[in-house]
Formats: C-alpha cells, structure tokens, sequence
C-alpha cells in the first residue's frame, strides 16, 4: 500500500530533527522577517535619510517584534509537540488507578506514535492480567472454602459423641484450623475486591460508636476466654462510610488485641472526635512488638516472629490498611516488645461527619 506524502513524513520524521529544524525555521522566519520590515520602510520612504542612531532603533524594534513573533510560533508549535505526552500522562494516571480500559490514538512523530502503540499494548496485556487474577481468587477463593466449611461441620458434628480428652482436643484442633482457613479465604476474596477498588461503594451514615460496641459483642467470647477486662470511652459521632466494610477493620484489630493480650490483661478502646477527624485508640498490654515487626505488619502474609505464625493468616491487617486508603483514613502503631501496643486510626470528617 502505498503511503501517502504526509503519512511518510510523520514516521520519517523523529523528534529530535524536527525540533532541531523548527528552532531553525524559527530564526530563519526571524531574519527574513526582520529584513524585510526594514527593506519595506526604506522602499516607502519612511525613513529618508537613516542615520546610525535611528537604524540601530529600528533594528532593535524589528528584533524585539521577531522575538514576540518567534516566541509565538514556539509556543504554538511546541504545544502541538507536546500534546500527545500529556496525553499519555493523564493516561497513565487513569492505569494507575486501576482502570485498564484507556487507549491513546497513535499520531505525531514516529516515536510518539510507537509509544501510544506500546501503551495500548500494555494496558491490553494488563487488563487480561487483571481479569485472570480476578478470576482465580474468586474460583479458587470459593472451592477452597466450600470443603474446608464441610470439614469444619463434620467436626462439630464429632463433638456431640462421646470423645476422650485426646481425641476431643483433636477435633478441638479442626475445628479451630478450618475456622481459621475460612476466615483466610473470605480475607483473600475481600482483600482482591478492595484492591480493583478506589472508593468504598455503598456508604451510609451510622454511628461509629454502636458499631464498635456490636464488634465487642461479637468478640466477647473471646473476651471471656482469655478472661480480659475492656475498658471503652466511646463518644458518639456519627460517620459517613461502608459499615459492612469497616466491620472487618474493627474486628480485625480488636482481634489482634485479643490474641495477643496476656490473659487476665486488660484492653482499652477510646473514641474521640477532634476538629478534622475521629480517632478510634485501640490499645493492649500484650508482647509488643519490635521496630521491624511494625514497619512491615501491613504487608501481605507478614506475621512477625514464629510465635505470630499460628496466631493468624497475615492478610488481616493488609486489609485494614487497604479499606483505610479508601476511607481516606490513617492508622498509627506506637509498640515496643513487652510493653503492649497502642493503634490509633484516624477516620477524616467528610460530609456527613459529626458529632453528636
């Protein structure tokens, strides 16, 4: 097929040699114009009899107007050049944030040109990328769970026959392992969802305060067990937000609390309204936690020490720091070994924040 004439000069025509030939066409244009001004004014008479002074004043007239021209044509030019970058910029942004279906138009020099068509090409392959990894956690997020829920019924089930102690502490150990996998895949399948997010959907206002209390009932088990004692100051304010989502948060760090927590220890939850935000303060008198535990307690599957190992799946608190990016919120650890560990999480006033 044959190209036509300004088809063949946009791909012959690299960036480099057209800037280099346009800041030339620039002076070039200056000169003549300069020149011609000035052979004009002389034709017309305008200027007689041009003595030094007054050629080196109209000189300097004819190079300022070529300079005003020039940076003109500079500007304008230069626009055009650079429109496919910012093209290309404000796509990138758009991949960024997780959306894989932007295309650029493959115009301009050759070098813009292939790099419109390398983007698209990459925002293709990541798309199918997204899509596969979407798929798998969902698929195998739900075939995991459904035997693992069998297994953990089948257990119970066990447990309403008449059992020694070994074998009661057996299925005790199944019970807890196959609760324990469950929560992993539902942390999993939650987990993928907030990523190929950027906001929470579905937000609502409620009472922060009655939701904490109705996770505490939910823990309260828990509580029992270890046999801690809880001491909460919870003002009432009212927030605009997923609760669904936030009900993860919060059981996941008072969770946490709770594992952690010498028994007979004690647990303190405060809320507290400040002028820009609500900071929920979730604190324990638990084993703590070094310095290097803490600056990577929120990657994926990170658990610390071994003692950590069976006490979670390490996605728990990769999920609070993700459902916090989208609330716009901000979570602080204050913990050193054996001197309990302080959370506080700042929930910002949007509309529809206040207190009561």
């Amino acid at each position: 097929m044959k190209l036509s004439r300004k088809t063949f000069l946009k791909r012959r025509l690299t960036t480099l040699p057209f800037l280099v030939l346009f800041v030339f066409l620039i002076l070039v244009i200056s000169i003549v114009f300069s020149g011609a001004v000035l052979y004009f004014l002389i034709q017309v008479e305008v200027f007689p009899i041009i003595t030094t002074s007054r050629l080196s004043a109209t000189l300097l007239f004819l190079f300022l107007v070529s300079i005003f021209i020039g940076t003109l044509l500079a500007a304008i030019i230069g626009d055009h050049l650079l429109k496919p970058l910012r093209k290309l910029t404000e796509a990138t942004k758009q991949v960024a944030l997780g959306n894989f279906d932007v295309e650029l138009e493959a115009s301009g020099t050759m070098e813009t040109a292939q790099l419109a068509t390398s983007f698209n090409r990459m925002t293709k392959e990541l798309s199918s990328i997204e899509s596969l990894r979407s798929d798998f956690v969902s698929n195998i997020s739900h075939e995991f769970k459904t035997p693992v829920v069998s297994i953990g019924g089948f257990a119970k089930r066990l447990k309403k026959d008449p059992l020694t102690q070994r074998q009661s502490e057996y299925v005790d150990i199944i019970i807890a392992e196959t609760e324990r996998l469950s929560q992993l895949s539902q942390n999993v399948m939650l987990l993928s969802n907030l990523e190929s997010s950027e906001t929470l959907a579905d937000t609502r206002d409620y009472f922060l305060d009655e939701q904490i209390r109705r996770c505490i009932l939910l823990l309260e088990p828990l509580l029992d067990k270890e046999r801690l004692d809880l001491n909460t100051e919870l003002q009432p304010i009212e927030i605009s937000s997923n609760e669904e989502v936030l009900n993860h948060l919060w059981i996941n760090l008072l969770s946490n609390a709770i594992k952690f927590s010498p028994s007979g220890g004690t647990i303190s939850i405060t809320l507290e309204a400040y002028e820009n935000h609500a900071q929920v303060t979730i604190s324990d008198e638990g084993i703590g936690m070094d310095e290097v535990t803490v600056a990577h307690m929120f990657d994926k599957f990170y658990q610390g020490d071994a003692s950590r190992a069976t006490a979670g799946n390490g996605l728990g608190l990769s999920l609070v720091k993700r459902i916090l990016s989208l609330s716009g919120g901000e979570i602080e650890v204050i913990s050193a070994p054996n001197h309990g560990t302080s959370i506080r999480v700042a929930l910002p006033k949007k509309v529809g924040v206040r207190q009561i």
